[in-house]
């Protein structure tokens, strides 16, 4: 049996000397920064919902409410960690993850190769099993005028045997 999942996210982005841009699970050398209550990285996050959407579990909010005040910061890693222990405690494993950033910056082909390790890591998969790209809206809407990126991130769940 396979289950697909789809998980999307955005945050704001501000200019933010003190707050390190996460992407992937990487800290990203750059001048923006992602707003949230938790490290905000969009990849994670996305990817994390997918996981639980796959399995029909809901979304990473009723797992880690943005109202609990012992969270905030919270590492996105911890978050998919979370959620990949739920997916095996269900006897799936991933087969593959498609992940696409939205957003005018910060550009992401320089950071995809690092992106793409990090999440190979993270996931446990072959580098060929983990896909990174982005694109723009072509400077239209929120995301256009950078006041935030986005995420979505599609998933192959297959059951074990």
């Amino acid at each position: 049996m396979y289950r697909i999942g789809n998980g999307i996210d955005f945050h704001k982005l501000e200019i933010n000397p003190n707050r390190p841009l996460i992407l992937g699970g990487i800290e990203c050398e750059s001048e923006f920064a992602l707003v949230g209550h938790s490290d905000a990285d969009i990849i994670l996050h996305a990817l994390s919902d997918a996981i639980l959407g796959a399995l029909a579990l809901g979304d990473i909010g009723q797992y880690f409410p943005d109202t609990d005040p012992t969270l905030k910061n919270i590492n996105s890693k911890i978050i998919l960690s979370k959620c990949l222990d739920l997916m095996k405690e269900r006897n799936f494993d991933l087969v593959n993850v498609d992940c696409t950033v939205i957003g005018e910056r910060p550009k992401i082909a320089p950071l995809k190769e690092r992106i793409t390790k990090s999440l190979s890591s993270l996931l446990n998969l072959p580098a060929d099993c983990v896909s990174v790209k982005a694109t723009t809206t072509e400077k239209m809407g929120a995301l256009g005028r950078q006041e935030g990126i986005g995420a979505f991130c599609t998933i192959l769940l297959g059951k074990r045997s």
